[in-house]
C-alpha cells in the first residue's frame, strides 16, 4: 500500500480534484481508497435510523451492513482523535491511499493551490510537500502540474506516493 496526501487551503479544489483523478487511477488498474480529515463534528448516520439510535445509546462501534456496502462508525467519546498512521493501519489493503487534509502532518503531500483563493503557497513553509498542483505561476523546484491537467496529476500522484511503512517511520521520528 502506498500513500500520498493532498493539502491546501479550503476552497482550493482538493475534493473536486480527487473526484477527477480517482477514475483515471482506477482506469490504470489501481485500487484506490481515500481518507478525508474533517475539522468539525460530522455525521454519516441519519438521525432516527436504527444505527443512529445504537450510537446515541452509547455503542462504541456500530457497523451497518447491506448487500452493497458496509460502514463502520466508531465513537471516540472522550478518546483522543486518531492519528493519520492509526487511521491508515485500519484501512483495508489497496494500491494507493490518498489523504485529503491532515495538512500539518509529515506524510508526503501534493499542494493544491488556487490563485483565486488569495492564500499563500503552503510548500514555502512545509518541507513535507513534494509536488504542486496550481493554476498560478510558482517559483519552485517541486514537480508541478496545472489544476486542469488530470493526466499529469495522476502521474504525479503515482510517482510521489510512498510505501505505508514510510508514513509510519515519519510519524515515529517526527520527520
Amino acid at each position: 500500500m502506498r500513500v500520498i496526501g493532498l493539502a491546501g487551503w479550503s476552497g482550493a479544489g482538493k475534493t473536486t480534484l480527487l473526484t477527477r483523478v480517482i477514475p483515471v487511477l482506477i482506469a490504470q488498474g489501481m485500487r484506490v481508497s481515500t481518507i478525508k480529515h474533517a475539522h468539525h463534528s460530522f455525521d454519516v448516520d441519519i438521525p432516527g435510523k436504527d444505527s443512529w439510535k445504537h450510537r446515541e445509546a452509547g455503542a462504541s462501534e456500530v457497523l451497518v451492513s447491506s448487500g452493497r456496502r458496509f460502514a463502520l462508525m466508531h465513537e471516540l467519546r472522550s478518546e483522543a482523535e486518531l492519528t493519520l498512521p492509526e487511521l491508515l493501519a485500519r484501512m483495508s489493503p489497496v494500491d494507493l491511499v490518498i489523504v485529503e487534509g491532515f495538512k500539518r502532518d509529515r506524510h508526503p503531500k501534493i499542494e493544491v493551490h488556487r490563485a483565486q483563493n488569495g492564500k499563500p503557497f503552503l510548500h514555502v513553509e512545509d518541507s513535507a510537500i513534494v509536488g504542486l498542483v496550481t493554476d498560478a505561476p510558482a517559483q519552485t523546484q517541486l514537480p508541478q502540474a496545472h489544476l486542469d491537467d488530470i493526466g499529469a496529476i495522476a502521474a504525479m500522484i503515482e510517482k510521489l506516493a510512498v510505501p505505508l511503512a514510510d508514513v509510519f517511520d515519519r510519524a515515529s521520528t517526527g520527520n
